[in-house]
């Protein structure tokens, strides 16, 4: 994973804009305590994690611009679900934008709803939607 960091703070960069971490955020998140940072074999994409007791919090997930929609990020969270699951989350929280209506379908695809806004959480003015899913040991994605 360190020699993946200088990779990911250009993915990071080109997917999150002015919203993005700086190289020195993307080494404490991937790095960090409590933290799983997951990239892909190929560098097509990488996902962050936090977990906080029962709640796994998706603090990033990211696919290559020429790779989108070709199952990279499904894979990515099913991965990040997996480890969140095996680590004793219980369910996993995230923010997207709310003028992101592609991420809010993959989401919502993926057994996400809505629970919560943050008014202008986004530098650019867009809030946040805050987004769980539940991580059942039965398989099951109740949020």
């Amino acid at each position: 994973m360190p020699g993946d960091l200088d990779w990911v703070a250009k993915l990071e960069t080109e997917t999150f804009g002015p919203d993005a971490w700086t190289p020195a955020q993307v080494a404490e998140e991937l790095l960090g305590e409590r933290r799983r940072g997951f990239v892909a074999v190929d560098r097509s994409g990488y996902a962050v994690t936090l977990l906080a007791g029962e709640v796994a919090d998706l603090q990033r997930i990211a696919v290559r611009a020429s790779l989108r929609r070709t199952g990279i990020g499904r894979d990515l969270l099913a991965h990040a679900q997996q480890q969140a699951r095996g680590d004793g989350a219980q369910r996993m929280l995230l923010e997207v934008a709310a003028s992101n209506a592609t991420a809010l379908g993959f989401y919502g695809r993926a057994g996400f709803a809505e629970i919560d806004r943050r008014p202008r959480y986004y530098k650019n003015g867009d809030d946040a939607v805050v987004m769980s899913v539940g991580l059942g040991l039965d398989g099951s994605t109740a949020s």
